[in-house]
Parts: structure tokens; C-alpha cells; sequence
């Protein structure tokens, strides 16, 4: 079955730019899935250390037929193959790719929580996705809308389409 997955997308390393528009081909390869909308890209600061660059940040919105847990480890295969090195929380990486929503579907375990745990409360995700989905309402009944009353868009930057593959859904 045929399942709609929000994934948020993130770099501060090696190119950001060039990294984060490589991993919305490489999404778009998975095995059954189709990539259906990308949102603008934003700058933010970061959430670590402050001693590492601005973040570049965007989701994507997958049509895909993997289940939740072999999405995950698609994804992790991606960040691995742009030389992704977890040093410490919150610290500079090359790619991050996230599950925010998949379905309607709450996944509580060890590896995958879903609705992803920290998504309400980030600027840099909720603005993106927004972009996208803005009638969106999440499992809990909450909707986007809501969720973005309570999270200002502080120090973070929306940048053109311009040259990036923008939102077509």
C-alpha cells in the first residue's frame, strides 16, 4: 500500500546546497517511491554547538510503498553514502534525513518515532513543511497551522527556488 512520508532534509557541511539537492535524486531512486514535492530551502543557525556553520533545511514529500523501518534504513544508507559521521548531538553533519510523518501512523520504538519527536517545536521544519502541506493535520488531530502559531520563524531564512527543484504538489 501506497503511503505518503514527509522527510526533512538538512546539511552544514562539504557544500550544503549541492548536498541536500543530491539526496532529493537519490529519495527519488528508492525502490517504490516517487518524490511528489520538494519546499523552498532555508538557512538556519544551529541547534548544537555554535562553533559550525548554518544549516540548509527543506522536505520532501515521498509517495512510497516501503514500509517505515526499511524507509529508515534507506535513508541512513543515503546519509552514509555523503559520508555522514554522527561526533556529537547536535553537531555538524554532512546530510540528515528525517521521517517526520508517515501516513497516519504513530511508531513509538527504540530506532523510529513517528511522528518524529522534535518536529513541533522546529522552525526549520515546520516552515518547510508548511510549504508543501499547509492543510496538514498531524495523527494526534493537531493541525500545521496550529503547530506554526507557537513557532516563530526566528533566524531562519527562506531562500528562492531558483535552480532547485521546487514544490509541484
Amino acid at each position: 500500500m501506497t503511503e505518503t512520508a514527509y522527510i526533512a532534509l538538512g546539511s552544514n557541511l562539504d557544500n550544503p546546497q549541492q548536498q541536500v539537492l543530491r539526496a532529493i535524486i537519490e529519495l527519488e531512486a528508492l525502490p517504490d517511491t516517487h518524490v511528489t514535492a520538494v519546499s523552498p530551502w532555508y538557512s538556519s543557525p544551529p541547534m548544537g554547538p555554535a562553533d559550525q556553520p548554518d544549516y540548509i533545511n527543506g522536505v520532501a514529500k515521498l509517495e512510497t510503498t516501503l514500509p517505515p523501518l526499511p524507509l529508515l534504513k534507506a535513508l541512513q544508507g543515503i546519509e552514509s553514502t555523503h559520508h555522514r559521521v554522527k561526533l556529537e548531538h547536535w553537531g555538524p553533519r554532512t546530510l540528515d534525513l528525517d521521517i517526520l510523518l508517515y501516513g497516519n501512523q504513530v511508531i513509538d520504538l527504540p530506532e523510529l518515532r513517528i511522528p518524529h519527536a522534535e518536529m513541533a517545536t522546529r522552525n526549520f521544519v515546520l516552515f518547510p513543511l508548511a510549504d508543501i502541506a499547509p492543510q496538514l493535520v498531524l495523527p494526534d488531530g493537531i493541525s500545521l497551522a496550529e503547530l506554526l502559531e507557537s513557532c516563530p520563524p526566528e533566524g531562519i531564512v527562506r531562500h528562492s527556488q531558483g535552480g532547485i527543484r521546487g514544490t509541484t504538489g
